[in-house]
């Protein structure tokens, strides 16, 4: 989403088959909103409230977005990390269930998906 909103083509992201029936100017902008909200620095991200304003109101200005927090691709962002299960001893049948999941990792956080 990121590459394709720097790149001037976020309507791509729009499946096919709703392109004839929506209004581009509308997908756009929650595009925008959207990316707004997962900005690397926390602090420019808008609050719930202000989300809510800018999707009511059309004659809103909307901030340029900065890079978001996680990027998946070719990105310094981008890790592939083995999850091996919740146990802090990892026996050889846990690793042999162990998948590469693709994660982000910033300073402050490190998010994955696993079983428990």
């Amino acid at each position: 989403a990121w590459r394709l909103w720097r790149e001037s083509r976020a309507t791509e992201l729009l499946d096919a088959s709703l392109t004839h029936s929506t209004d581009e100017s509308e997908v756009v902008r929650c595009i925008h909103i959207g990316l707004l909200c997962v900005q690397e620095d926390a602090t420019r991200r808008p609050t719930m409230s202000s989300i809510v304003l800018m999707l009511n109101s059309r004659s809103l200005t909307l901030p340029a977005p900065s890079a978001p927090a996680f990027l998946f691709g070719k990105s310094r962002l981008y890790s592939e990390i083995s999850i091996t299960g919740s146990s802090a001893a990892s026996t050889e049948s846990d690793t042999s269930r162990s998948s590469s999941v693709p994660k982000s990792i910033t300073e402050m956080t490190m998010s994955g998906i696993g079983a428990r």
